[in-house]
């Protein structure tokens, strides 16, 4: 219902991915509004956003929408909710939250036992070489696991204490808000319901009072015609 006509080129998509063509602010409003006009109580809505903006600070980029749907199932949350929450992770804030998830899990105590210094850039740059030579040729580079578990360790261990926080923090906040939106919805929808109704009932009002001035006088019975005749 709500596709579009024609489906938009790739790099169009990517562009409009890191920077918004509606612009940032309207973005988050649109983002914004199609979470408060969800189906669903505050409770299961605040659950289900909670769910996905927690999920985008682990380091489980590309399954961030499977687990943050499963995670609102499995807490009764707004499944839905869930995946417009993951929005919190995006090109522009992902570096920023690797970055506090990785110093938190090293200031933690996470990756002192790495056999090599960290480099993020080669985690992901090397991904795709490592994935071929593991599926084609059967062929794992253990340096590239050391890299990768001096990267992603430190991030996992950091990511367990902001998930929480993150979590706590999004359902306190987006349920009252949520509660306050639906309400003032709610009585929107009542006014307008009044108006029409009152609009209604003055219009049939007027009406009738239009039907009962231009209404015409029944004209004389032939009997009382002859009785005045008589009279007369």
């Amino acid at each position: 219902m709500f596709r579009r006509r024609k489906k938009q080129p790739v790099h169009h998509r990517v562009s409009n991915l890191i920077w918004p063509r509606i612009g940032v602010r309207r973005s988050v409003a649109y983002v914004w509004h199609r979470i408060a006009r969800l189906h669903g109580t505050p409770h299961t809505i605040a659950v289900g956003l909670a769910c996905g903006a927690a999920i985008s600070f682990t380091p489980f980029v590309g399954f961030h929408l499977v687990l943050a749907a499963l995670m609102a199932w499995l807490l009764r949350g707004s499944i839905v909710a869930g995946l417009l929450g993951t929005a919190v992770g995006n090109p522009w804030t992902f570096p920023f939250i690797w970055l506090w998830i990785y110093e938190i899990g090293t200031g933690m105590g996470a990756g002192k036992a790495a056999r090599v210094e960290p480099d993020f850039i080669a985690v992901l740059t090397d991904l795709p070489g490592f994935a071929v030579k593991a599926a084609v040729g059967f062929d794992v580079d253990a340096v590239y696991l050391d890299n990768a578990y001096a990267v992603l360790w430190p991030m996992f261990v950091g990511s367990i204490p902001t998930f929480c926080l993150v979590w706590l923090a999004s359902y306190l906040v987006s349920k009252p808000v949520v509660a306050t939106y639906q309400a003032r919805r709610i009585a929107r929808r009542r006014r307008k319901q009044k108006k029409a109704r009152d609009a209604l009932a003055a219009k049939t009002v007027e009406l009738a009072l239009l039907d009962g001035g231009m209404a015409k006088p029944e004209p004389p019975r032939r009997d009382d015609v002859a009785v005045k005749e008589s009279n007369g």
